[in-house]
Protein backbone atom coordinates (compact mmCIF):
# COMPACT_ATOMS: atom_id res chain seq x y z
CA UNK A 1 0.00 0.00 0.00
CA UNK A 2 1.04 3.69 -0.62
CA UNK A 3 2.17 5.81 1.67
CA UNK A 4 -0.43 8.48 1.94
CA UNK A 5 0.89 11.85 0.84
CA UNK A 6 0.38 15.07 3.41
CA UNK A 7 0.49 18.72 2.95
CA UNK A 8 -0.37 21.45 5.19
CA UNK A 9 -2.79 23.77 3.24
CA UNK A 10 -0.53 26.53 4.33
CA UNK A 11 2.14 24.77 1.90
CA UNK A 12 -0.67 24.86 -0.99
CA UNK A 13 -1.04 28.96 -0.35
CA UNK A 14 2.65 29.58 -1.49
CA UNK A 15 2.74 27.66 -3.72
CA UNK A 16 -0.38 28.40 -5.85
CA UNK A 17 0.52 32.15 -5.29
CA UNK A 18 3.94 31.41 -7.24
CA UNK A 19 1.88 29.93 -10.00
CA UNK A 20 -0.69 32.64 -9.91
CA UNK A 21 2.18 34.76 -10.17
CA UNK A 22 3.57 34.12 -13.32
CA UNK A 23 0.31 34.62 -14.96
CA UNK A 24 -0.68 37.68 -13.27
CA UNK A 25 1.39 40.72 -13.25
CA UNK A 26 -0.83 42.71 -10.89
CA UNK A 27 -0.74 40.15 -8.30
CA UNK A 28 0.60 41.53 -4.77
CA UNK A 29 1.23 39.61 -1.66
CA UNK A 30 1.36 41.23 1.64
CA UNK A 31 2.66 40.02 4.45
CA UNK A 32 3.38 40.87 8.10
CA UNK A 33 6.57 39.43 9.22
CA UNK A 34 5.52 35.91 8.79
CA UNK A 35 6.63 34.98 5.67
CA UNK A 36 8.57 31.89 6.66
CA UNK A 37 5.19 30.43 8.48
CA UNK A 38 2.43 31.58 5.78
CA UNK A 39 4.67 30.01 2.92
CA UNK A 40 4.35 33.60 1.60
CA UNK A 41 8.46 33.15 1.19
CA UNK A 42 8.38 31.44 -2.17
CA UNK A 43 6.21 34.05 -3.97
CA UNK A 44 8.78 36.63 -2.16
CA UNK A 45 11.76 34.47 -3.67
CA UNK A 46 10.36 33.87 -7.25
CA UNK A 47 9.04 37.54 -7.12
CA UNK A 48 10.71 40.01 -4.72
CA UNK A 49 9.57 43.48 -5.73
CA UNK A 50 6.48 42.15 -5.65
CA UNK A 51 6.37 40.91 -1.81
CA UNK A 52 6.08 43.01 0.47
CA UNK A 53 6.60 42.86 4.24
CA UNK A 54 4.89 45.37 6.19
CA UNK A 55 6.27 44.41 9.58
CA UNK A 56 4.42 43.32 12.58
CA UNK A 57 1.48 45.70 11.51
CA UNK A 58 -2.13 43.45 10.36
CA UNK A 59 -4.03 46.76 10.82
CA UNK A 60 -1.91 48.50 8.66
CA UNK A 61 -1.58 45.82 6.05
CA UNK A 62 -5.33 45.55 5.65
CA UNK A 63 -5.03 49.36 4.97
CA UNK A 64 -2.81 49.01 2.43
CA UNK A 65 -4.22 46.07 0.89
CA UNK A 66 -7.40 48.31 0.38
CA UNK A 67 -5.14 51.19 -1.54
CA UNK A 68 -3.38 48.53 -3.53
CA UNK A 69 -6.99 47.17 -4.81
CA UNK A 70 -8.31 50.44 -5.27
CA UNK A 71 -5.57 51.26 -7.73
CA UNK A 72 -6.21 48.00 -9.69
CA UNK A 73 -3.91 45.52 -8.59
CA UNK A 74 -4.94 42.25 -7.05
CA UNK A 75 -3.67 41.89 -3.44
CA UNK A 76 -3.24 38.82 -1.28
CA UNK A 77 -2.92 39.57 1.87
CA UNK A 78 -1.21 37.00 4.62
CA UNK A 79 -0.89 36.51 8.43
CA UNK A 80 -1.90 34.01 10.92
CA UNK A 81 -5.92 33.71 11.06
CA UNK A 82 -5.67 35.28 14.82
CA UNK A 83 -4.27 38.40 13.37
CA UNK A 84 -5.80 38.55 10.14
CA UNK A 85 -9.20 37.91 10.98
CA UNK A 86 -8.98 38.73 15.03
CA UNK A 87 -6.29 41.94 15.25
CA UNK A 88 -6.96 43.24 11.91
CA UNK A 89 -10.89 42.66 12.25
CA UNK A 90 -11.86 46.38 12.00
CA UNK A 91 -10.28 47.45 9.11
CA UNK A 92 -11.12 44.35 6.86
CA UNK A 93 -14.55 45.47 7.73
CA UNK A 94 -14.28 49.30 6.95
CA UNK A 95 -11.21 49.35 4.44
CA UNK A 96 -12.25 45.81 2.64
CA UNK A 97 -15.41 44.99 3.28
CA UNK A 98 -17.49 48.30 3.17
CA UNK A 99 -15.78 49.66 -0.18
CA UNK A 100 -16.22 45.61 -1.24
CA UNK A 101 -12.86 46.20 -2.99
CA UNK A 102 -10.91 42.97 -4.34
CA UNK A 103 -8.56 41.84 -1.72
CA UNK A 104 -7.95 38.84 -0.84
CA UNK A 105 -6.71 37.63 2.71
CA UNK A 106 -5.28 33.99 3.23
CA UNK A 107 -5.14 33.40 7.03
CA UNK A 108 -2.98 30.33 8.02
CA UNK A 109 -2.09 28.59 11.32
CA UNK A 110 -6.35 28.38 11.69
CA UNK A 111 -7.70 26.00 14.88
CA UNK A 112 -6.45 24.30 17.40
CA UNK A 113 -4.15 22.20 14.97
CA UNK A 114 -1.70 25.24 15.60
CA UNK A 115 -0.64 22.98 18.17
CA UNK A 116 2.18 24.29 20.38
CA UNK A 117 1.69 27.81 20.16
CA UNK A 118 -1.53 27.69 22.73
CA UNK A 119 -4.56 29.58 22.41
CA UNK A 120 -3.76 32.63 22.21
CA UNK A 121 -3.22 31.67 18.41
CA UNK A 122 -5.15 29.07 17.62
CA UNK A 123 -8.48 31.30 15.91
CA UNK A 124 -12.08 29.49 16.52
CA UNK A 125 -13.46 32.63 15.68
CA UNK A 126 -12.20 33.53 12.08
CA UNK A 127 -15.22 31.41 10.44
CA UNK A 128 -17.67 33.42 12.43
CA UNK A 129 -16.11 37.09 12.10
CA UNK A 130 -15.53 36.92 8.10
CA UNK A 131 -18.97 35.09 7.77
CA UNK A 132 -20.84 38.55 9.23
CA UNK A 133 -18.94 41.10 6.76
CA UNK A 134 -21.51 42.10 4.33
CA UNK A 135 -20.12 40.34 0.60
CA UNK A 136 -17.20 38.88 1.97
CA UNK A 137 -16.60 34.89 0.60
CA UNK A 138 -15.21 32.56 2.96
CA UNK A 139 -13.48 29.62 2.11
CA UNK A 140 -12.00 26.62 4.04
CA UNK A 141 -10.46 23.80 1.65
CA UNK A 142 -9.76 20.33 3.18
CA UNK A 143 -6.48 19.32 1.45
CA UNK A 144 -3.69 20.46 -1.00
CA UNK A 145 -5.37 20.13 -4.29
CA UNK A 146 -8.62 21.96 -2.86
CA UNK A 147 -6.43 24.29 -1.63
CA UNK A 148 -4.69 25.11 -4.69
CA UNK A 149 -7.65 25.85 -6.40
CA UNK A 150 -9.17 27.84 -4.05
CA UNK A 151 -6.60 30.23 -4.37
CA UNK A 152 -7.03 30.42 -8.06
CA UNK A 153 -10.34 30.67 -7.81
CA UNK A 154 -10.22 33.16 -5.27
CA UNK A 155 -7.67 35.09 -7.35
CA UNK A 156 -10.59 35.04 -10.10
CA UNK A 157 -13.56 36.31 -7.85
CA UNK A 158 -14.14 39.95 -8.03
CA UNK A 159 -14.64 40.99 -4.43
CA UNK A 160 -12.78 40.30 -0.79
CA UNK A 161 -12.32 36.48 0.32
CA UNK A 162 -10.93 35.01 3.32
CA UNK A 163 -9.08 32.34 2.53
CA UNK A 164 -8.39 29.68 5.82
CA UNK A 165 -5.46 27.41 6.11
CA UNK A 166 -3.95 25.23 8.69
CA UNK A 167 -0.32 24.73 9.99
CA UNK A 168 -0.41 20.87 9.61
CA UNK A 169 -0.09 18.45 6.65
CA UNK A 170 -3.03 16.44 6.17
CA UNK A 171 -3.90 13.93 3.71
CA UNK A 172 -4.20 14.59 0.31
CA UNK A 173 -7.59 12.79 -0.96
CA UNK A 174 -8.72 14.86 -4.01
CA UNK A 175 -7.69 13.81 -7.28
CA UNK A 176 -6.33 16.95 -9.37
CA UNK A 177 -6.88 15.28 -12.34
CA UNK A 178 -10.13 14.87 -11.74
CA UNK A 179 -11.30 17.97 -9.51
CA UNK A 180 -13.15 20.57 -9.64
CA UNK A 181 -13.70 23.33 -7.73
CA UNK A 182 -16.70 26.09 -7.56
CA UNK A 183 -17.06 28.44 -5.03
CA UNK A 184 -20.06 28.35 -3.00
CA UNK A 185 -20.60 24.40 -4.32
CA UNK A 186 -20.52 21.78 -1.45
CA UNK A 187 -19.10 18.56 -3.33
CA UNK A 188 -21.10 14.87 -2.16
CA UNK A 189 -17.95 12.44 -1.44
CA UNK A 190 -20.44 9.62 -0.29
CA UNK A 191 -24.05 9.28 -0.71
CA UNK A 192 -26.31 7.98 2.15
CA UNK A 193 -29.56 7.61 3.88
CA UNK A 194 -29.40 7.44 7.29
CA UNK A 195 -27.67 11.12 7.99
CA UNK A 196 -25.49 13.45 6.24
CA UNK A 197 -22.13 14.99 7.67
CA UNK A 198 -21.49 18.38 6.29
CA UNK A 199 -17.33 18.58 6.71
CA UNK A 200 -15.14 21.72 6.28
CA UNK A 201 -11.37 21.80 6.25
CA UNK A 202 -8.93 19.25 7.73
CA UNK A 203 -12.05 17.44 9.08
CA UNK A 204 -13.15 16.39 5.96
CA UNK A 205 -10.82 13.87 5.45
CA UNK A 206 -11.03 12.73 8.98
CA UNK A 207 -15.09 12.20 8.70
CA UNK A 208 -13.68 10.30 5.90
CA UNK A 209 -12.35 7.57 7.60
CA UNK A 210 -14.98 7.90 10.73
CA UNK A 211 -17.85 7.04 7.55
CA UNK A 212 -15.59 4.19 7.74
CA UNK A 213 -16.38 2.48 11.19
CA UNK A 214 -20.15 3.85 11.07
CA UNK A 215 -20.42 1.70 7.63
CA UNK A 216 -19.21 -0.85 9.43
CA UNK A 217 -22.09 -0.40 11.90
CA UNK A 218 -24.86 -0.27 9.48
CA UNK A 219 -25.01 3.07 9.60
CA UNK A 220 -25.18 4.72 5.63
CA UNK A 221 -24.11 8.22 5.89
CA UNK A 222 -23.88 10.86 3.21
CA UNK A 223 -20.73 12.66 3.47
CA UNK A 224 -20.06 16.21 1.65
CA UNK A 225 -17.40 18.65 1.65
CA UNK A 226 -18.68 22.46 2.33
CA UNK A 227 -15.08 24.02 1.29
CA UNK A 228 -17.31 27.57 0.92
CA UNK A 229 -18.93 28.86 4.14
CA UNK A 230 -20.06 31.76 2.27
CA UNK A 231 -21.81 31.97 0.09
CA UNK A 232 -22.89 28.18 1.25
CA UNK A 233 -24.48 25.38 -1.21
CA UNK A 234 -28.41 26.13 0.43
CA UNK A 235 -30.21 23.87 -2.21
CA UNK A 236 -27.38 21.23 -1.39
CA UNK A 237 -27.99 21.65 2.44
CA UNK A 238 -31.89 21.89 1.95
CA UNK A 239 -31.59 18.48 -0.81
CA UNK A 240 -29.58 16.18 1.83
CA UNK A 241 -31.13 16.98 4.82
CA UNK A 242 -34.23 16.20 3.74
CA UNK A 243 -33.20 13.21 2.32
CA UNK A 244 -32.04 11.35 4.93
CA UNK A 245 -33.69 13.51 8.28
CA UNK A 246 -30.12 13.90 10.27
CA UNK A 247 -27.56 16.59 9.71
CA UNK A 248 -24.22 16.67 11.36
CA UNK A 249 -21.68 19.30 11.25
CA UNK A 250 -18.13 19.03 11.89
CA UNK A 251 -15.23 21.59 11.92
CA UNK A 252 -12.13 22.92 13.64
CA UNK A 253 -13.37 25.95 14.88
CA UNK A 254 -16.35 26.83 17.54
CA UNK A 255 -19.39 25.38 17.17
CA UNK A 256 -20.87 29.28 17.69
CA UNK A 257 -20.65 31.21 13.75
CA UNK A 258 -18.67 28.75 11.92
CA UNK A 259 -20.31 26.27 9.50
CA UNK A 260 -22.64 24.77 12.28
CA UNK A 261 -25.00 28.11 12.22
CA UNK A 262 -24.09 28.11 8.67
CA UNK A 263 -26.50 25.42 8.20
CA UNK A 264 -28.64 25.54 11.08
CA UNK A 265 -29.96 29.11 9.58
CA UNK A 266 -30.56 27.54 6.44
CA UNK A 267 -32.23 24.19 7.37
CA UNK A 268 -34.33 26.62 10.10
CA UNK A 269 -35.62 28.40 7.38
CA UNK A 270 -36.55 25.71 4.32
CA UNK A 271 -35.96 22.75 6.22
CA UNK A 272 -36.05 22.09 9.95
CA UNK A 273 -33.98 19.30 10.64
CA UNK A 274 -32.20 17.83 13.93
CA UNK A 275 -28.98 19.21 13.93
CA UNK A 276 -25.54 17.84 15.50
CA UNK A 277 -22.71 20.25 15.56
CA UNK A 278 -19.15 19.03 16.30
CA UNK A 279 -16.71 21.41 16.75
CA UNK A 280 -15.00 23.12 20.12
CA UNK A 281 -17.66 23.85 22.13
CA UNK A 282 -17.64 27.51 23.29
CA UNK A 283 -13.87 26.72 24.82
CA UNK A 284 -10.64 28.18 23.70
CA UNK A 285 -7.79 25.78 22.92
CA UNK A 286 -4.79 24.85 24.50
CA UNK A 287 -0.72 24.13 23.77
CA UNK A 288 0.28 20.72 22.46
CA UNK A 289 0.97 18.65 19.79
CA UNK A 290 -1.73 19.19 16.95
CA UNK A 291 -2.84 15.40 16.62
CA UNK A 292 -3.25 14.75 20.03
CA UNK A 293 -4.93 18.35 20.62
CA UNK A 294 -7.88 16.74 17.41
CA UNK A 295 -8.08 13.58 19.18
CA UNK A 296 -8.93 15.37 22.60
CA UNK A 297 -11.15 18.23 21.29
CA UNK A 298 -13.05 14.63 19.40
CA UNK A 299 -12.25 15.91 16.01
CA UNK A 300 -10.23 13.05 14.89
CA UNK A 301 -12.04 9.75 12.80
CA UNK A 302 -12.64 8.02 16.26
CA UNK A 303 -14.50 11.05 18.15
CA UNK A 304 -16.63 11.85 15.21
CA UNK A 305 -17.73 8.48 14.58
CA UNK A 306 -18.71 8.01 18.33
CA UNK A 307 -20.34 11.09 18.09
CA UNK A 308 -22.33 10.59 14.85
CA UNK A 309 -23.36 7.02 16.16
CA UNK A 310 -25.08 8.14 19.31
CA UNK A 311 -26.44 11.15 17.66
CA UNK A 312 -28.12 8.51 14.92
CA UNK A 313 -28.85 5.55 17.21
Amino acid sequence: MSEIKKVATRDSYGNALVELGKEHDDLIVLDADLAGATKTGVFKKAFPERHWDVGIAEANMAGIAAGVAASGKVPFMSSFAMFAAGRAYEQVRNAIGYPHLNVKIGATHAGISVGEDGATHQCLEDLALMREIPGMVVINPADDVEARAAVKAAYEYVGPVYLRFGRLAVPVFNDEETYQFEIGKGIVLKEGTDVTIFATGLCVNETIEAEKLLAADGINAEIINIHTIKPIDRELVVQSAAKTGKVVTVEEHSVIGGLGSAVCEVLCEEAPTKVLRIGVNDTFGESGPAVELIHKYGLDAEGIYKKVKAFVK
